[in-house]
């Protein structure tokens, strides 16, 4: 399939789901403007451009939105510093770019290519935190105990400077003794000794999640991979050690975001997931591993079971996973308003996140391409001002709303692309039989996933009596690429 037709294929999906997919004159011009007037440097902004500040992300990626630092203290305990891009500082609250971004809400990433929040010359240039760039940030400075526990934050602003754009796949074969280490470690001082113990640190965040009942799955996601400019496959883009690094540095991050704002008696906007209303399922589930879970919703419970089929079934763990995270359900943005008293009231009524076992929790480390994490960043620099909220309680409650909507509008156009890239891959392999997993039965239909290339379609025969998470063996019937079908029958 060539790339500008499935370009075509996403905009019209965009469209078709109330996205916006692209910007309007007066955003871009607003976003150009903005490479001549510069961030405004004012108020107290800290100078941390001598620490020895790096990122790692994906090979590709430009909107850099954080890096971190982190520093040995006394009795295995460490001092963790991450900062996270100052967007605020180029995008005007109630400007072009501000109003597209609130529209969309979320950066799009689909198989023809990504449509992102914010302009370009903002989101891979200006806001990102660059190698050998000096920018503006919002530091989440944080006491991490030997136990993993975050005993203690802070969050000021700051001038940093990257000094090392590292890559997950580079990062986590050297720590898994794979292979050397990445080229900047010979380059910059110290890179070797900080990248060591941010892989410590998190293992500490990540065991102390743990021991109150975060889930330990793991899941895949599809990558297309292209060839001469032709898209050639589907494979998966699957976890490892140094990406699971970033996300526990983010969870504890944007907990210490939370609590800073209940603290500052600030509204704010939470990411929440409440208790799985499939719960009697994934009972249903570890039974037929021969593990008997309590009754009611039991995040210990699951993990432990979750830990021990990653022991006994590695091959198959990926699978075990996706099907449990179906069941849990999507999270979603509420609005938490202010507490009076200091006293945390988590996910707005005492609701927190089920997956992360966290009661505060708010995302602040994506400014570039997730509007809650930049109204987030708004509230902070407020309260770090002494100025009042810049949003209201009912305005957070109508924006975590949207968020919610959009962030669903935004997958449903992913897996609407990554369909019709995998019906042309499929064009020429009608009747063939796959293995595959059930990961939705509901009215609107039954799905499954296979794994080569790695896509899900739609079960329109033989579906009865098969729920998320059962496997079975499939046939291709039909495809269509302009109207992303791949449907199957049972085999």
């Amino acid at each position: 399939m060539d790339p500008t037709h499935l370009h075509q294929i996403a905009i019209e999906a965009m469209r078709s789901r109330g996205l916006l997919p692209v910007f309007s004159p007066q955003a871009l011009q607003e976003a150009e403007a903005a490479r001549l007037t510069g961030p405004e440097r004012n108020g107290d902004i800290r100078d941390l451009r001598h620490l020895t500040w790096f990122s790692i992300d994906n090979d590709d990626t430009r909107d850099l939105d954080q890096l971190s630092v982190a520093e040995p203290l006394a009795e295995g305990a460490a001092r963790l510093l991450v900062a996270v891009a100052d967007v605020d500082c180029l995008v005007r609250p109630g400007g072009a770019v501000d109003g597209h971004a609130g529209a969309n809400t979320t950066s799009v990433y689909t198989a023809a290519g990504i449509f992102p929040m914010l302009p370009e010359v903002l989101s891979t240039d200006l806001t990102s935190l660059h190698e050998s760039q000096e920018r503006l940030a919002v530091v989440v400075d944080m006491q991490v105990a030997a136990d993993g526990t975050v005993s203690g934050s802070d969050i000021y602003r700051a001038l940093v400077f990257n000094h090392a754009k590292l890559t997950y796949d580079a990062v986590s074969a050297w720590l898994d003794g794979d292979a050397l280490p990445p080229a900047q470690m010979a380059s910059v001082p110290g890179l070797e000794a900080q990248v060591r113990l941010h892989d410590t640190l998190a293992g500490k965040l990540r065991q102390w999640r743990q021991s109150r009942g975060a889930l330990n799955v793991s899941t895949i996601s599809a990558r297309p991979v292209f060839k001469d400019g032709q898209l050639v496959d589907l494979q998966p883009d699957e976890k490892n050690r140094a990406k699971d690094l970033i996300a526990d540095l983010m969870i504890a991050t944007n907990g210490a975001t939370a609590r800073f704002l209940v603290d500052q008696g600030f509204p704010s906007i939470r990411r929440f997931l409440q208790s799985p209303r499939r719960w009697d399922r994934i009972v249903a589930l570890a039974a037929s591993h021969d593990v008997q879970l309590p009754e009611q919703p039991d995040a210990l419970a699951l993990d432990r079971f979750l830990s021990a089929r990653r022991a006994a079934d590695p091959a198959g763990f990926a699978d075990l996973s996706l099907a449990v995270v179906k069941m849990l359900g999507s999270g979603e943005y509420v609005a938490a308003p202010a507490v009076a008293d200091g006293a945390a009231e988590a996910g707005g009524n005492g609701q927190g996140h089920f997956g992360l076992a966290i009661n505060d929790y708010a995302h602040s480390t994506a400014p570039n391409r997730r509007f809650p994490d930049l109204v987030t960043q708004r509230l902070l620099k407020a309260a770090l001002a002494g100025e009042a909220p810049p949003y209201s309680a009912d305005q957070l409650a109508e924006i975590a709303q949207h968020c919610t909507l959009q962030e669903d509008n935004a997958s449903k156009v992913e897996r609407q692309v990554l369909k019709a890239a995998g019906a042309y891959l499929l064009h020429d392999r009608i009747g063939d039989v796959f293995d595959a997993i059930v990961t939705g039965a509901a009215a609107k239909g039954t799905f499954v996933r296979i794994s080569s290339p790695l896509l899900e379609g739609r079960v329109v025969r033989g579906f009865e009596g098969l729920d998320v998470g059962d496997t079975t063996r499939v046939k291709l019937v039909a495809v269509d690429a302009e109207k992303s079908f791949i449907d199957f029958e049972r085999a």
